[in-house]
């Protein structure tokens, strides 16, 4: 019994009062709460994330930046992996696949035994023309896949845009100039 009484008072005399741990001094000697620690405050404020489509002025912004080789250059290989492509659309992966899905007609990859894809540079020019349709044109899936198929020379239409849009930025950049 004896032994409990002391047992008690050496509890009772570890206890603190009310004031004592209110002091923060007495707050790194507390229990520590289980569970997760809180996450750190980011260095770089988190911009605000955007559902959904894509505004139109970043579609505008982003159907400029696609950097796809001169002739010369892309049909020195045979073959592109879809890496390679997505890099040159600055595009996700998943997004070059989906196209590759949709306009399987039009657009022929070819596949390992690993199931990669790899595409030729007559599909790549395929799809700067369906990048073409459905960012700056603004044409459905369904729309882009009619327009191919109507249109046997849309190809070449587009071709022809093309190097009128570069004699026209030339001219422009002449005129800046003067």
């Amino acid at each position: 019994m004896a032994d409990l009484k002391q047992i008690a008072l050496s509890f009772d005399a570890q206890k603190k009062t009310p004031a004592e741990s209110k002091s923060p001094e007495s707050d790194s000697t507390t229990k520590k709460k289980r569970g997760r620690k809180p996450n750190a405050a980011p260095l770089v404020p988190p911009t605000p994330g955007k559902r959904g489509r894509i505004s139109l002025k970043d579609s505008e912004n982003s159907a400029d930046l696609i950097e796809i080789p001169e002739d010369e250059i892309l049909f020195q290989k045979q073959y592109y992996s879809i890496g390679q492509v997505a890099e040159m659309f600055h595009a996700n992966h998943s997004l070059i696949r989906m196209w590759s899905n949709e306009f399987e007609g039009i657009i022929q990859t070819r596949k390992n035994k690993k199931g990669d894809r790899y595409f030729r540079p007559e599909d790549v020019k395929t799809l700067q023309l369906i990048h073409h349709l459905i960012r700056e044109r603004k044409f459905t899936i369904q729309g882009a896949r009619d327009f191919l198929k109507k249109n046997k020379n849309a190809d070449e239409r587009y071709e022809m845009m093309a190097s009128l849009q570069k004699i026209k930025s030339f001219l422009l950049e002449i005129k800046a100039s003067l």
